[in-house]
């Protein structure tokens, strides 16, 4: 274990979490909503320190990030815990062990060891992902260190419920970040995830001015998040808090875990989000979890050539001229050293 950091100690030997934005109060003895950060007789512990329950090389492209390092290589790591409740959690067996099961699952990788396979297996980031990364924040950040002192990029895939003492904390040490933005209503972040938007949009915020490279992710879920209304307002205000130059990767639902009434996305509601976007005035809009299909490429949104073709998770072809469209020169956003 290890002593956690943001965290008060309160009366009566009870503490309060400032990871988060559930500002978890726990009493002595127990832990906080995500299950892997206890209160051990008035001083907070994590639970999950160097403790991976997955690692693994993915593309970069996996994250999903199409603007950092395309093409590279992500050593992907996570530990159990979550600090959302999500009904669609493609990865609740780890993310939702400690609630659902009340088990700590994982191995033993201290920090360096991570850093060491991460160059061993020529990757240019490491990747803190498949479950919550804020709710083992200790770990990332001592990770993190080590990795740009090797030389590795730092990559965040989160939900974006963290406190803003969270993005302080991270963001000097998290180069690209790709967050969830799950819909545009207090309804669904309740109903569905058992969190509040707010917090979201003002982590977002918070990474772009920490000068963090941000993707979005919007998955679309029949019925709940999909409305044209939301997407519009979803799609205006990327545009005008992160911008225009901000890419959102709109990705097909699948059923899964207890959000098992509803079929897949349908086609038509992807195509229908990426015209609101376009509309938005957004200039970079992908569409995932249906490769082949299009909606992979990155096109230059002034002379619309050709710029980066992919397949899933492939990059088959990079146009780029250091970061720039080689027809018309037009700068593209990102991080493509």
């Amino acid at each position: 274990m290890k002593e956690a950091f943001l965290y008060d100690r309160l009366e009566g030997l009870r503490v309060r979490c400032n990871l988060c934005s559930h500002y978890c109060v726990i009493d002595d003895g127990r832990q906080g909503r995500c299950g892997v950060r206890e209160n051990r007789e008035g001083t907070l512990f994590s639970l999950v320190y160097g403790r991976p329950i997955a690692r693994s090389i993915d593309p970069i492209e996996k994250k999903p990030l199409f603007h950092f390092l395309p093409g590279s290589l992500s050593y992907s790591l996570a530990t159990v815990g979550c600090n959302l409740t999500c009904l669609h959690c493609q990865n609740a067996e780890i993310s939702q062990m400690p609630t659902d099961l009340g088990r700590i699952a994982g191995g033993r990788a201290e920090p360096r060891e991570i850093v060491r396979e991460a160059l061993d297996h020529g990757c240019a980031s490491i990747s803190y992902t498949y479950t919550e990364p804020t709710v083992f924040a200790e770990y990332v950040c001592d990770i993190g260190k080590l990795a740009h002192q090797s030389g590795i990029k730092n990559v965040l895939v989160t939900n974006g419920f963290m406190s803003p003492q969270a993005v302080a904390r991270l963001g000097p040490l998290i180069d690209a970040a790709n967050v969830d933005l799950k819909a545009f209503s207090e309804s669904f972040y309740k109903d569905i995830c058992g969190a509040r938007l707010k917090p979201v949009l003002e982590s977002i915020l918070g990474l772009k001015e920490q000068g963090v490279f941000v993707e979005l992710t919007t998955l679309l879920i029949p019925g709940a998040n999909d409305s044209e209304e939301e997407l519009a307002e979803l799609a205006a205000w990327i545009a005008s808090g992160p911008g225009v130059d901000t890419p959102w990767h709109v990705s097909r639902f699948h059923p899964t875990y207890r959000l098992i009434d509803r079929g897949p996305t349908p086609a038509a509601s992807l195509d229908a989000a990426f015209k609101i976007g376009r509309r938005a005035g957004l200039k970079y809009i992908y569409l995932g979890n249906v490769p082949g299909r299009g909606g992979e490429d990155t096109l230059c949104p002034s002379c619309k050539a050709g710029l980066i073709s992919r397949r899933g998770f492939t990059v088959l072809e990079n146009n780029l001229k250091a970061g720039a469209c080689p027809e018309c020169g037009l700068a593209v956003p990102g991080v493509f050293g």
